[in-house]
């Protein structure tokens, strides 16, 4: 396991296999640093629920979900979630915890097929400019994340955004909005686990 306080781990984790509504299923490792497995578990059902809001779209090819205590950054791709703790405390502090998970979860279906596509990269280089300065700084490892979290809230929860930030966001992306538009017609609804 990745645990960014370390690099990588070997552990024998509480593990927990979930199901969900719409037939996709991932296990959760929960680092032993826990009490016990009640806790482990609980913890592992506390992140399911948000996990189990993403459109499916994000879910489909992520394997596992690492859930370890300390403040270190999240992790998405290689199949993977990565959870620490107090950053996700954090998160939830600032209301960002769902953005943050469809920034991550962005990374392993979408990230591994759309940054070297050539549609993508005209996209990019029409728009001529980046959503923000973690998009502009690492282009083919954050752009597309950093842009789908944006799209997402411009098409499927713009009530959520001030009118203000939604012109930006399409003022900034037109292209890449475009884009998501014609390759990702549908997300999957966001489903709860079962």
């Amino acid at each position: 396991m990745c645990d960014r306080r370390y690099d990588w781990v070997v552990l024998s984790p509480y593990m927990f296999d979930a199901t969900f509504s719409d037939g996709l299923s991932m296990e959760l490792e929960v680092n032993p640093e826990f009490d016990n497995e009640e806790q482990a578990m609980a913890l592992a059902q506390k992140y399911l629920r948000v996990i189990g809001q993403l459109p499916t779209l994000l879910r489909v090819d992520v394997d596992t979900v690492w859930i370890h205590n300390g403040f270190e950054a999240f992790g998405g791709g290689n199949r993977n979630l990565l959870i620490h703790l107090d950053q996700a405390s954090d998160y939830e502090n600032k209301g960002i915890l769902e953005e943050a998970f469809i920034h991550e979860a962005s990374h392993t279906p979408l990230n591994s097929y759309q940054a070297t596509d050539s549609e993508w990269l005209s996209a990019q280089a029409a728009d001529d400019q980046y959503i923000s300065t973690y998009a502009s700084d690492f282009p083919t490892r954050e752009d597309v994340a950093e842009s789908f979290a944006m799209y997402y809230a411009v098409r499927h929860w713009s009530r959520g955004i001030p009118d203000g930030t939604k012109s930006i966001i399409v003022a900034t992306m037109p292209n890449r909005i475009q884009y998501f538009d014609a390759k990702l017609p549908d997300l999957g609804l966001p489903v709860n686990q079962g």
